[in-house]
């Protein structure tokens, strides 16, 4: 549940970057670094993926917090953003 002190954006279109105020807000907040996740990890996740690395941010995928509407969709998407946008796609257990 948020708290009074987290924030939100509504994502109207696939990627989270796409007619939204996140870049400026990441700005403000000085992050540098993406944790992703959600569903569709072949769409929405993805869109967001490449949007964010061409922006420059280093990304994190944890493949057992996206979903897709088959194993292979999410498997190829996790692929591309591993091998093509330098993500590093790992279990949530491992991240710190």
């Amino acid at each position: 549940i948020p708290g009074p002190d987290d924030y939100f954006v509504l994502k109207p279109k696939h990627s989270g970057f796409y007619s939204t105020s996140l870049a400026v807000l990441l700005a403000h907040l000085k992050v540098r670094h993406l944790i992703l996740t959600g569903f569709a990890a072949d769409i929405c996740v993805l869109y967001t993926a490449n949007d964010a690395y061409m922006r420059n941010f280093s990304l994190t995928v944890p493949s057992d917090c996206v979903a897709s509407e088959s194993e292979i969709k999410r498997k190829r998407a996790l692929e591309h953003m591993r091998n093509l946008l330098k993500a590093r796609v790992c279990l949530s257990a491992s991240i710190r």
